[in-house]
């Protein structure tokens, strides 16, 4: 009964690996008195000397770390370009290109009106950061206990997605106020130059918590926010884990265990572009409608949508590859960097349970 049923499944899962193409690890998955069982992906071996248990509040907190430093650092770094693209979205007649925005911004706004939006998008990612890595490690813990060991290797790719999705809600919560000052700094002319001359502003004239459908609240833009950004994530972080599978498997020349630090980096770093250029595409149309949004007054996103058409919601799209793969390439790097120098528990690509394998009569 248990093969057949079980084979079944694992054939019918669209996310799931090849089950019957196993290949023999020697090395065994090593353990620590009192920490749970590693079953999930990251891009590297497990290493003696970790720094805490896997799952326990200080590695939870130093993820969270991880987060805010990957995701502030390099959003902030791409401020030019995403205020091009921004201003591509809302302005397509006066800023035609990618070319064309930086000339035209610089001729107006001087070199330094690139950087307009720097101190919203630090704080907004930053703490964005902080939700959707530490949250993800949570959920994706959590969720893993909920199927047990062979449902986790089974469905994998759906806890992916799960965990994404569920890290997500709550970061786009804490990113919405800094991500409508950015838009509304970087798009409306004369409404205000920096953080402090916006906040303020938006605050008159709304309130924190006003409803999201008034005009210029701090969370006007969440739900279409959760629209760009969930999707976003769950791409982000499931192409990511299945492509550092494949990369391993099929790419890097010699076994995971004998790779170094470095090398193991790079295939992070690799994984993470080719998971950004994904999330890109699977994210604009919701992103071009963001932006607008938090341009105008009296709009929803609805509206925003059916105004802008199938061909409008995909304006800016070749400059949002470019700064999404890099920023997700960046952003996989710098969280498995902080990683390393904590010395966190990473563990390996997950590997058929051996009650599986007995299940599905691939062992004797």
């Amino acid at each position: 009964m248990y093969p057949t049923t079980l084979t079944q499944i694992a054939r019918a899962n669209p996310f799931s690996a090849p089950l019957f193409t196993l290949q023999k690890v020697e090395e065994p998955l090593q353990s620590h008195k009192g920490q749970r069982s590693r079953r999930l992906a990251a891009a590297a071996t497990v290493d003696e000397g970790d720094s805490c248990e896997f799952g326990s509040q200080k590695y939870f907190i130093l993820c969270g770390f991880g987060g805010i430093l990957s995701c502030g650092t390099t959003h902030t770094a791409v401020v030019p370009l995403d205020l091009v693209k921004c201003r591509m979205q809302v302005n397509p007649d006066k800023y035609k290109s990618i070319g064309n925005g930086f000339a035209v911004t610089v001729r107006e706004d001087g070199v330094r009106g690139l950087a307009k939006g720097w101190a919203p998008t630090f704080i907004g990612y930053s703490m964005q950061g902080l939700c959707k890595f530490g949250f993800y490690e949570v959920f994706k813990i959590l969720y893993s206990d909920l199927l047990g060991e062979e449902n986790t290797y089974l469905w994998r790719t759906s806890l992916y997605l799960a965990a994404s999705a569920s890290a997500e809600f709550f970061a786009d919560i804490a990113l919405a106020p800094m991500e409508a000052a950015k838009v509304r700094i970087q798009t409306q002319p004369g409404y205000a130059n920096t953080l402090r001359e916006c906040a303020p502003k938006m605050y008159a004239e709304e309130g924190l918590w006003a409803k999201m459908c008034k005009l210029h609240s701090f969370y006007k833009g969440v739900a279409p926010l959760w629209m760009r950004q969930i999707p976003y994530t769950m791409m982000k972080f499931a192409c990511f884990e299945r492509t550092v599978e494949m990369l391993y498997k099929y790419v890097v020349p010699k076994p995971r265990s004998e790779c170094s630090k470095p090398e193991q980096l790079v295939v992070t770093f690799v994984a993470g572009y080719i998971a950004g250029v994904f999330c890109a595409i699977v994210s604009h149309p919701a992103d071009s409608v963001v932006s607008v949004l938090n341009k105008e007054k009296g709009s929803t996103a609805m509206q925003v949508l059916k105004r802008l058409g199938p061909k409008g919601v995909w304006k800016g799209l070749f400059a949002r590859i470019i700064m999404i793969g890099t920023l997700t390439a960046l952003q996989w790097f710098i969280y498995d960097s902080v990683k390393v120098y904590f010395r966190l528990p990473r563990p390996p690509p997950p590997e058929m349970p051996e009650s599986l394998k007995k299940k599905l009569g691939l062992t004797e």
